[in-house]
């Protein structure tokens, strides 16, 4: 059961925060690279408490669908979304988002995980899959870094 921490400071308001890391279209945009999109459920604008998203996406070569649903949430501290259908035996994905003064947040995003497959699963944790989930986690983070930050200068979305 791997869990991984990451926390990064974003120059920008802890709302602005909130609403990017729950914006299905700014995790759209943060995943390209896996090609994810969302196919049911909440497919654009914000996610809200109790509602869920189905994501395909491509990893490791195959076409993957998984569907998360909005678990917890204290807009505009935290929100966790957790695993209702999917590749993992489960996961829970704390987002929080502390202020640091009126215009920097730190965002700390908390992703504790089970593979399948017992023996094997924990095989393939220490192999590829926590590198691959912790790689794909830093790359949203730093979009939404940008992204927020870009916006609370008044440069656009």
């Amino acid at each position: 059961m791997p869990v991984i921490r990451m926390e990064v400071e974003i120059d920008a308001p802890q709302q602005i925060c909130f609403d990017l890391a729950r914006s299905i279209d700014s995790h759209m945009e943060s995943t390209a690279r896996t090609r994810e999109r969302a196919i049911g459920g909440v497919t654009s604008g914000l996610i809200r408490l109790g509602e869920s998203v189905t994501w395909e996406a491509v990893h490791f070569g195959v076409k993957q669908r998984l569907t998360a649903k909005i678990t917890e949430m204290e807009e505009p501290w935290f929100f966790v979304d957790e695993m209702v259908q999917g590749a993992f035996k489960r996961f829970y994905h704390k987002h929080e988002f502390i202020p640091l003064g009126e215009k920097k947040t730190r965002m700390i995003d908390t992703f504790d995980y089970t593979s399948p497959l017992g023996v094997l699963g924990k095989l393939a944790d220490v192999l590829i899959l926590e590198r691959y989930m912790r790689r794909f986690l830093l790359e949203r983070n730093l979009y939404l870094k940008e992204k927020a930050e870009r916006q609370a200068r008044g440069c656009g979305e």
